[in-house]
């Protein structure tokens, strides 16, 4: 694979920590720099590591995992939709503050990197680089996690309450595409 590939890889494989991120920053109020950089640190490390570890064992990490991801991204999508809906709904007169904490990251991190684990077969069977590859991938997908954050707190301005109903929506809609059928 060419540079240019391993970039529009990085990219497309960037997109569902973007839509999550973006998510989150609708609706967290305080702490935004911290929360913003462990989302990034938590999707982009993720998405690094999760081809390194299929590009060394391609043929039994296929073989055990592929079954199940898609209904293992479907169910922690699903429920962080599903929380982000119900706090939407309830969200009282006064503001309530929010933070990410550990368990929401490494379920971020994993929901996000599913496909990526995918890909290092793809990089492991065409003999491209894991290290350039795995780098490129991280880099990518913690400047667009970034992004996404910051670009949904700006748009909060609007209506925080509905806002995080519509961050739930896009969280289960990106969970139905991964709904085992």
């Amino acid at each position: 694979m060419s540079y240019v590939d391993i970039f529009m890889l990085a990219f497309a494989l960037s997109i569902d920590a973007f839509i999550v991120s973006f998510s989150y920053g609708l609706c967290i109020e305080r702490r935004k720099r911290l929360n913003s950089f462990l989302l990034a640190l938590s999707t982009g490390s993720f998405q690094a590591f999760m081809p390194v570890i299929s590009y060394f064992f391609t043929g039994i990490i296929k073989t055990y995992i592929e079954p199940y991801s898609k209904i293992t991204v479907f169910i922690i999508f699903a429920y962080l939709g599903i929380n982000f809906i119900i706090e939407g709904l309830n969200k009282n007169k006064g503001n309530k503050k929010i933070d990410i904490c550990v368990q929401s990251l490494l379920l971020i991190g994993i929901a996000t990197s599913i496909d990526a684990l995918s890909s290092g077969i793809t990089l492991s069977l065409t003999n491209t680089s894991i290290t350039i590859s795995s780098i490129t991938i991280g880099a990518v997908t913690f400047i667009n996690s970034i992004i996404g954050y910051w670009l949904g707190y700006y748009l909060k301005n609007i209506k925080s309450r509905y806002f995080e109903i519509i961050g739930g929506i896009i969280l289960l809609i990106l969970a139905s595409r991964y709904f085992p059928i």
